[in-house]
Formats: structure tokens, sequence, C-alpha cells
């Protein structure tokens, strides 16, 4: 359980590194220009990597504390945009890094080690029909569709990624989860995911975007892995757990809204570049 802990941290830690490095390196180039900038090429990896190491901290920790553990790269994003981007950090974001991160304890605390549960008939294919209506829907609204709206799309993608993550993970090791049918919806649903968010930071307000996707992404894998995929959490620790869960939340809501976390998320022309975890 430590060590998928560990690995949690450190795919968070991973996303947020990611995050400003793209964010640097959009200031080098602008437009498709930036994505063949080294330093744009090099987040990317980065962003593979934190992706498998959430993949290990699926092994053996609950949904719900591998999504808050991800969901607080924000504290990484705040932290590094004030120290590599000289970004303005409000007292306010202090606070909600302090908040943040003590919630991470309690939620982590509340976690014990969870058995590898088999999910219900027809469970495959109830997931690949929901990757494939984000994917249409992303589609849709692409164009012209509201920020909101893609933001709660990319929120969806993401979950919808993570969730199925869990599951195939039931089934063996890394190498089962890729050769089995969950593997599709991991792709499509962090595929369409990614888009929607990216768009939704094109049209709309970085910070909303952001916050949507952190609650989405934390409350509905939480929800179907405690109800569906046999995740629980340790003895008498629900209601530490739940008022954590809630603290940890309204913390990435407020991050996500920091001056810090607008300017890592823009290029120097203002336009956003980088997108959150899976």
């Amino acid at each position: 359980m430590i060590g998928s802990l560990l690995a949690a941290v450190l795919s968070s830690v991973g996303y947020g590194v990611s995050t400003i490095m793209q964010a640097v390196g959009a200031r080098r180039a602008g437009g498709l220009g930036a994505v063949a900038q080294p330093l744009v090429i090099a987040a990317f990896v980065v962003d593979g990597l934190a992706w498998l190491l959430s993949l290990l901290a699926l092994d053996h920790l609950p949904l719900f504390v591998v999504q808050a553990v991800i969901a607080s790269s924000l504290v990484v994003v705040v932290l590094l945009a004030r120290l590599v981007l000289g970004a303005t950090m409000r007292r306010l974001d202090v606070l909600a890094v302090v908040a943040v991160v003590a919630a991470l304890v309690v939620i982590a605390l509340s976690g014990d080690e969870q058995p590898a549960v088999h999910p219900p008939a027809g469970f495959d294919a109830v997931m690949i029909a929901a990757a494939v209506v984000v994917a249409v829907g992303t589609l849709l609204a692409y164009s012209s569709g509201p920020p909101v709206l893609l933001a709660v799309l990319g929120g969806l993608g993401y979950s919808v990624a993570a969730i199925a993550a869990r599951a195939a993970h039931a089934d063996g090791d890394l190498l089962d989860t890729v050769l089995q049918p969950l593997a599709i919806p991991i792709v499509v649903g962090g595929v369409a995911g990614a888009l929607a968010y990216l768009r939704a930071l094109e049209r709309g307000s970085v910070g909303t975007a952001a916050a949507m996707v952190s609650v989405l992404e934390v409350v509905v894998p939480g929800v179907v892995g405690l109800s569906v995929l046999g995740d629980f959490v340790r003895s008498g620790w629900v209601l530490p757990a739940a008022l954590a869960l809630l603290v940890a939340l309204a913390g990435c809501v407020v991050l996500a809204r920091s001056p810090a976390n607008a300017a890592a998320e823009a290029g120097d022309d203002g336009v956003p570049v980088a997108a959150p975890t899976t």
C-alpha cells in the first residue's frame, strides 16, 4: 500500500511538472510550433510516466484516494508557477495548499489495501459505451460548444479512463490491462477528455474549467469505485474521509482559480496550453 501511495504522489508531481514544462515550452513558440519544442515533447513523456505511475497506484488503492492525490497536482502547478514563471501567489492560495496537503494525509489514512475485485457482468460494455458517448459529445461540442460543457466532457473523459483502469487491474499486470477490452475506454476516454479540456481552456475561463475537471475526476470515479468496484474506506474513517475529500476539493477549486495556475495554463499570448491529469 505504501508503494502505491508513493506512486500516486509521484504521478501527481509528474502531472504538475509536465504542466509547467508545457507552459514554458509554449512561451518559446506560438501555435502548433509549440508542439515541436523539446521541452513540450519532454513534457508529454513525463505525462506518460505519470499515467503509468497512476496505474501502479490503482493496484492497491481505492479510486477516491488515487484520484484525490492526482487532482492535487494543482498544488505542484501553483508552487512551480510561483518559482519558475514568477506568477502571483495569493495568501488564499497558501492556505489552500496547506489545506489540500492536510486533507490528502487524512484521505490516504482512510484507504486500506484494496482487493482486486472483478467488475460485474456487462461492465466492460458499459464503459466502452460511456467512452464512445464522451468522444461523440466532444466531437459535436468541439467547434462551438460552451466551455462549461467542454469542461464537463473533459472531466467525464478522465473519469471513464480512471474507472476503466481500476477495473482492468483486477485481471493482472500492465500487459494484461493493455490486452483486454477495457483498454478501449482507457484510451478513448483519456484522449476525448484531454481534447475537451484543452478546448474548454481555449474558449473559456482557465479557473472554471480546471475546477470542474478536478471535481469531476475525483467524485465520479470515487462513487463508482465505492459502489461497483469493491473499494472501501477503513473502519471508523468514513466521516473523516468524507470531510477531508470536501476540503481537498475546495482547495483544488481555489488553486484552479489562482493567478498562478492561470499563468501556468497559458502561453505568452494568454492561450491555455496544458491539461491536468487522468
